[in-house]
């Protein structure tokens, strides 16, 4: 499968999965347009989209939604998050819960597991190619692992996990005082040490591909999340390149 995120960070968030000549996306968090541009400079027909998956309703999730209503893609999201989206024509409107198993046609299975973010429903996503086995996770924006996501998301090839802040970088910023409660909270963001003992939990060592994403531009710096992560997985006799590959988005 063919991993491409096209867009991360608050600024919005974008992630295009690739099997056969499909294609599904979660989330559309950037402006139509953008999502249209970035997909054809990685090889990506817009009207092959078969299925968009949203995470959550926050801006930097759903902006680009339009997208759907344009190329006729069907949307999924949380069944309580369409009460904060409204940019998507009805006909194309996919209300899920938690247990059900999704198959776009020909390629994909998508399974939705909860996560812990101040949203209605929010989502994570694991993707299997049906014909290879090759799985993916996807797990954006929540304050914290437990472990039934911990268990929805093992034996994945491509972790693509948020690793958004440093707490000592949240505590000394300007932010006000209730938007760092916010971001420290359970139903917040994942900090890099959060990230890196959930990873250290589930990489096995047999190759996984690791994406750290949603990163602060405030809050955190893209070489103390990935000092952060390579140092849990050390810990635990992984090295990367030899037992993992990572990459900071």
């Amino acid at each position: 499968m063919k991993v491409d995120i096209l867009a991360s960070g608050s600024s919005g968030n974008c992630i295009a999965l690739t099997a056969g000549d499909s294609t599904i996306l979660v989330d559309a968090g950037i402006a139509k347009t953008k999502i249209e541009k970035r997909l054809l400079e990685v090889g990506i027909t817009p009207n092959n989209i078969e299925a968009i998956f949203i995470t959550h309703a926050h801006k930097d999730h759903t902006k680009g939604l339009p997208l759907a209503n344009k190329y006729n893609i069907p949307v999924y999201a949380g069944e309580e998050e369409w009460k904060d989206i409204q940019s998507v024509e009805t006909h194309l409107i996919n209300k899920i819960g938690i247990g059900g198993i999704f198959g776009a046609p020909e390629h994909f299975i998508v399974v939705p597991f909860e996560v812990h973010h101040d949203a209605y429903r929010p989502l994570g996503y694991t993707i299997t190619d049906h014909k290879t086995n090759f799985k993916v996770s996807v797990c954006l924006d929540t304050g914290k692992v437990d472990d039934d996501m911990l268990h929805a998301m093992k034996n994945s090839e491509v972790y693509i996990i948020e690793s958004n802040h440093e707490p000592r970088m949240v505590e000394a910023s300007s932010y006000p005082n209730s938007v760092k409660a916010r971001v420290l909270s359970d139903i917040g963001h994942l900090s890099n040490a959060q990230t890196a003992a959930a990873l250290s939990k589930l990489i096995q060592g047999k190759g996984e591909q690791i994406y750290l994403t949603h990163l602060s531009s405030n809050n955190n710096l893209p070489a103390l999340a990935e000092m952060t992560t390579k140092r849990a997985l050390y810990q635990k006799g992984f090295i990367e390149k030899k037992h993992y590959t990572l990459e900071v988005i």
